[in-house]
């Protein structure tokens, strides 16, 4: 599809899954970037915000002329709030406390760059889901699972959290952690693949 190397600025299991299934050849280089220091009062400014500072961290470490670099965040709102990973099981609880039996919106940002070129473009998508009602016991024994440790908004969309969700507007695997239909456009538009599928 593309002899140019594409790099995944990011540790997410469930981002390198999405590229895998959508039978791109990259790797992964996680970023440093510390995502506490960085301020925005609006949600989609926020994770483009984060995703261009993990590109910027990423593609600064390279050295090969032409290589892309693929970074991402997703942050979970409601309310005001942005639900990042939970520190633990009892914040993971309170999370999924304000989601039971109301609707929420994710934001992933993705951003793309090139060595050589510097920074390309980034790009926020926003999906809204909708949750079931559900009481304490079962919300305590969802976290009991682990599922919900590592991921934004404390559940994963395509694990056993789905029996949470009622329904979803937008891109589903924007929820699981990056859009792929918009990183497919991204990553042609910028000639990062000559041609996809």
């Amino acid at each position: 599809m593309s002899a140019h190397r594409l790099v995944l600025a990011s540790a997410s299991p469930r981002r390198a899954e999405i590229l895998e299934t959508l039978g791109l050849e990259f790797e992964v280089r996680p970023s440093g970037v510390d995502e506490s220091s960085l301020v925005a009062e609006d949600d989609a400014a926020f994770v483009r915000a984060v995703a261009v500072a993990k590109l910027t961290d990423v593609l600064e470490s390279l050295d090969d002329p032409g290589a892309f670099v693929l970074a991402a965040d997703t942050v979970v709102c409601i309310d005001g709030k942005r639900l990042g990973q939970p520190a633990d099981d009892d914040d993971a609880l309170r999370m999924l406390g304000l989601l039971a039996g109301r609707d929420h919106v994710v934001w992933t940002a993705i951003a793309l760059g090139q060595v050589g070129r510097g920074f390309l473009e980034c790009r926020d998508v926003e999906t809204r889901v909708w949750f079931r009602d559900a009481d304490l016991q079962e919300l305590c024994r969802y976290v009991a699972t682990g599922e919900s440790r590592d991921k934004a908004g404390a559940y994963g969309v395509q694990g056993v959290a789905s029996g949470f969700v009622k329904r979803l507007e937008g891109s589903y695997t924007n929820v699981v952690g990056l859009p792929a239909a918009e990183v497919v456009g991204l990553l042609l538009e910028h000639g990062a693949l000559d041609q996809w599928p």
